[in-house]
């Protein structure tokens, strides 16, 4: 008998979207994601503790029953109380950083722009998020916490400063000012803001007013009036 010849059935093939092998996403991880959802639930539970209640008597166990979970969970992402301090101050600090970045930073501005971009910075921080500016003067007063502020909070303050202070000085250049007294019109403008942050804090209900903008620009005007205008 001869033998039978066989047909070869074609081969299916995959069918792929443009793009598909290169643009795929990885797969998620679901247990990492879960975490880090985790870890901000606990420091927004230690935020809203420490505006409302300050840092004499918080506890590991208190922030767990704010968040609804165990004091081991708690302690197993931070170990300890100081260290959920420092993630708390460091969130805060990164927030108001991009705040900055946005305001202050942005391309294209003039440095009258830019330091106009401080004020609002300052005060738009404090009207969004005023338990965030609560919980920085607690840092910034309590005895215990200072050295956490000192070491997270306070180079970033110096920074501000600093960069304020030589946009000051290209104001004063380039418009010919002459007697200006840049280090004091500076540290009056910062002092300005945590003086601000301090009486909201004590007095929440005076929050939504303009008086912060109005002194800072009262300063800015008696100093530079071609460049600053008073609030009405």
């Amino acid at each position: 008998m001869g033998q039978r010849k066989t047909t070869a059935k074609p081969e299916k093939r995959k069918l792929v979207t443009k793009g598909a092998a290169n643009d795929a996403a990885p797969p998620k991880d679901r247990r990492r994601e879960r975490g880090e959802a985790s870890v901000q639930r606990i420091i927004d539970a230690t935020i809203e503790l420490i505006a409302e209640e300050g840092l004499a008597s918080l506890t590991m166990q208190r922030i767990a029953e704010h968040v609804g979970s165990s004091n081991a969970l708690v302690v197993f992402h931070f170990r300890s109380k100081e260290n959920l301090f420092r993630a708390v101050l460091q969130y805060l600090s990164d927030q108001y950083d991009a705040l900055w970045i946005t305001l202050v930073r942005a391309p294209g501005l003039s440095p009258v722009e830019r330091l106009l971009g401080a004020v609002d910075c300052a005060q738009r921080f404090a009207r969004q998020h005023p338990k965030w500016v609560s919980v920085f003067v607690v840092f910034s007063s309590d005895r215990k916490s200072m050295q956490i502020y000192n070491e997270i909070g306070l180079p970033s303050d110096v920074a501000y400063t600093a960069e304020a202070r030589e946009l000051l000085i290209e104001i004063s250049r380039s418009g010919g000012y002459a007697g200006v007294d840049i280090n004091t019109l500076s540290e009056s403008l910062n002092y300005l803001v945590h003086g601000a942050w301090y009486w909201d804090h004590l007095n929440p209900s005076s929050r939504d007013t303009n008086v912060l903008r109005k002194t800072m620009l009262l300063l800015l005007h008696q100093a530079f009036p071609r460049h600053f205008e008073l609030m009405p």
